[in-house]
């Protein structure tokens, strides 16, 4: 079955899926019967407010039923959807905001401290409020090559970019996503990604309409509500970054976790033996890994059959009708029917990013192995040069993970008198083990420009909401000696 545009799909999961369990949040739990109704009232709601086709709605709130209900009653009413990152503090989110051009901002007051005072011009609305009930049922008449969310990217540096994506890019690409990571109907979804960013929104909510399974949100990534839940919901599909698998692991306990089935994980590098650790310790009966970015949606993903060192060391094969090449320098290039419409009034910006012929230029270093399955070597901003020689660090993040007392790793480069920089490490370290002996494990395993200069561990490293290191946010130098 197909539909030009999301709000249709939406609104068909009625029919398709009727008087089953569409969303559970706490003690409200509601049929797609039901939340079907609510987007449309929803959607009478914004309309009531003033929206119009093709205005922009924001939503910086944490996962909830109040989210999904107001999020795509925003595009039955017509409008385009602006989820902000609840990581963001009031002035980063405000600048997101006015950027986009939003009117309207849906939030949830005291989240993680924060209280949100909009911009002028721009009405809040408390999503806890009786705001989303108070419409009568609506749908406004949209194409699917209208643009139905502008997602800013979560990059670790530099200053964040409003990317635009249609409907029908998004409803082509996640039904596939849906295949490649074995969601089922009736699956019981665990949804630990945030839902302002395009694994939450994308690979989350609109993958579980189409395939008919219930939405468990939660809101902040707390591992004994999780195992909780998982235990108690009987969740079957649960994926997220490689430290939700971690916390798993150290912690299940005597939690029943039996239901688990299908993992999907990404967003970092993953050791072989997690992996391994998933499948032997876990009741997982299928992970899949992938690789993707804000402007190009889900763009390889591993395959069934898969070896545990193809799943950990690579991000598989291109998704159908998405090209991927590796450039002279090593960049890795995305061209197909996914890839972005631009960035929000930035012209400039999306000319750089997407050439003449159609390719975008990821900013991500990797290449091909013989079965065409990319890997993933580093970041273009993050590579340094030691006494010549190119370092990426994320190739020397896998070695370092590769250490038994190793639980988490980032590598930069700093400046240096005699190679111009060398690489410095920060870990997490989850056994004894000391700078020296980690320098000399090192250096037995990679050459002596990869080889860290230094070590500094930390009890965490600085994640965003994906699971990446923000390196910028990276103890600075003058700190550690204190």
């Amino acid at each position: 079955m197909t539909w030009e545009t999301i709000p249709q799909m939406v609104s068909s999961s009625a029919d398709r899926f009727g008087d089953a369990e569409a969303v559970v949040d706490g003690r409200q739990r509601l049929s797609f019967n039901q939340l079907a109704d609510r987007i449309r009232c929803a959607a009478g709601a914004f309309a009531n407010a003033g929206t119009q086709k093709g205005d922009r709605v924001a939503i910086w709130a944490p996962n909830s039923i109040e989210w999904i209900i107001a999020a795509f009653g925003v595009l039955t009413a017509g409008g385009v959807l602006v989820p902000v990152n609840t990581r963001f503090k009031t002035e980063e989110a405000c600048d997101v905001i006015e950027r986009s051009g939003a009117r309207l901002v849906l939030v949830q007051q005291g989240f993680l401290g924060q209280d949100y005072v909009g911009p002028p011009g721009v009405s809040v609305i408390d999503l806890k409020s009786d705001f989303l009930t108070s419409g009568t049922p609506f749908e406004r008449e949209i194409h699917g090559d209208d643009i139905a969310d502008i997602i800013f990217t979560s990059g670790t540096t530099g200053r964040p970019k409003g990317v635009m994506m249609s409907h029908a890019q998004t409803l082509r690409l996640y039904a596939e996503w849906c295949d490649l990571a074995d969601l089922r109907e009736g699956d019981r979804y665990l949804m630990v990604n945030p839902f302002f960013h395009t694994f939450g929104l994308k690979a989350g909510l609109v993958a579980a309409f189409l395939r008919g399974a219930t939405m468990l949100p939660v809101p902040v990534f707390e591992v004994d509500r999780v195992l909780e839940l998982v235990e108690r919901e009987r969740v079957t599909m649960l994926p997220g970054p490689p430290t939700l698998y971690h916390a798993l692991l150290e912690t299940r306990g005597s939690h029943d976790l039996s239901s688990l089935r299908a993992a999907v994980t990404g967003a970092a590098d993953i050791p072989v033996e997690l992996i391994r650790r998933i499948r032997a310790e876990l009741p997982f009966r299928s992970i899949m890994t992938g690789y993707g970015l804000t402007e190009a949606g889900t763009v390889t993903a591993s395959r069934p059959g898969d070896s545990f060192e193809q799943i950990a060391g690579t991000v598989g094969v291109p998704c159908a009708g998405i090209e991927v090449r590796i450039a002279v320098d090593g960049e890795v290039l995305v061209r197909g029917y996914s890839v972005m419409q631009g960035y929000l009034d930035d012209p400039a910006a999306t000319a750089e990013t997407i050439d003449a012929e159609g390719w975008l230029h990821t900013g991500d270093l990797g290449d091909l192995d013989e079965g065409g399955r990319l890997r993933i070597v580093g970041r273009k901003k993050d590579m340094f040069i030691a006494g010549g020689f190119n370092v990426y660090p994320a190739e020397i993040e896998g070695y370092l993970l590769e250490h038994p007392a190793i639980a988490q790793a980032a590598v930069i480069g700093v400046p240096d008198e005699r190679l111009g920089e060398v690489g410095k490490a920060f870990v997490v370290a989850k056994g004894p083990v000391s700078e020296d002996e980690l320098i000399t494990w090192s250096r037995q395993r990679m050459a002596g420009y990869k080889v860290p200069r230094s070590v500094r561990f930390l009890d965490s490293l600085p994640l965003n909401a994906t699971g990446k290191v923000m390196k910028d946010q990276l103890p600075p130098a003058e700190s550690e000696h204190p």
